[in-house]
């Protein structure tokens, strides 16, 4: 098990080599601080604990400072732990990058979805709705609160409420390309979460660590070579315009 914080970005789409476009969420993953281990024998069970997101320390308190003096590190926003990890692989104030995934790899992104404040039923539970004509007094209402003879609603009934921001984990997930240069990572599908929210990329539970066959995908990045090649055509075509002057 291994997993790193980040932003999520926005969408975008790639293309692969055979034709194919791939729908890739962009995470923008900044190097991760090891700020606290936990062990068995201090804290009843192994994890780590990164900080991500520098902030200045004019708005972080003295507590979370003092924590993160003891990795030898600035403030951060957020600390999230990581368990079943192994924890003789880390250290205090280690650095941890995007380069501990790899092309392929099946990950699990872990996020908080978007606040819709108070939804009815149809919204908020994909209710149908009952006849528009005005003879009808059932337009969009819950409808029934349960039999007569219990005089309650039960626990669990549908009803309106608020919508959104929950803890949602979306599995299996195919990291399609990681980029160093830019600290990020393109991710298959979509992610939990609004724009620049935080997400976290653990390995994925299910897939034993599996990693799927790399894509190879059309790089729009201008070969060494290109700028010579395309100068010599622009020479010859300017030099037979002139001929035929």
């Amino acid at each position: 098990m291994k997993g790193i914080l980040g932003r999520k970005i926005g969408m975008t789409q790639v293309f692969t080599k055979s034709n194919k476009v791939v729908p890739v969420t962009v995470i923008s993953v900044e190097p991760n601080i090891v700020t606290q281990i936990k062990t068995k024998e201090n804290d009843g069970y192994e994890a780590i604990q990164l900080g991500f997101d520098t902030k200045r320390e004019k708005l972080a308190t003295k507590a979370s400072i003092g924590h993160t003096n003891k990795a030898n590190t600035t403030p951060k926003r957020f600390f999230k732990e990581i368990r079943g990890v192994d924890v003789n692989d880390y250290t205090l104030g280690q650095e941890i990058k995007v380069d501990i995934f790899e092309e392929g790899e099946v990950v699990d992104v872990t996020g908080t979805t978007k606040g819709k404040g108070f939804q009815g039923v149809i919204k908020r539970h994909n209710q149908s709705r009952g006849p528009m004509g005005h003879g009808s007094q059932y337009h969009r209402s819950p409808g029934s609160m349960g039999t007569m003879r219990p005089m309650r609603v039960f626990k669990g009934k549908k009803l309106p409420g608020h919508m959104g921001t929950l803890t949602v984990t979306i599995q299996n997930l195919e990291i399609i390309a990681v980029d160093l240069e830019n600290n990020c990572l393109l991710v298959k599908g979509n992610v939990p979460g609004a724009k620049n929210s935080l997400v976290i990329i653990k390995s994925a539970v299910k897939a034993n660590g599996k990693v799927a066959e790399k894509q190879e995908l059309i790089s729009y990045k201008k070969e060494a070579n290109e700028a010579p090649v395309l100068n010599d055509a622009l020479e010859n075509a300017e030099a037979n315009e002139s001929e035929e002057a």
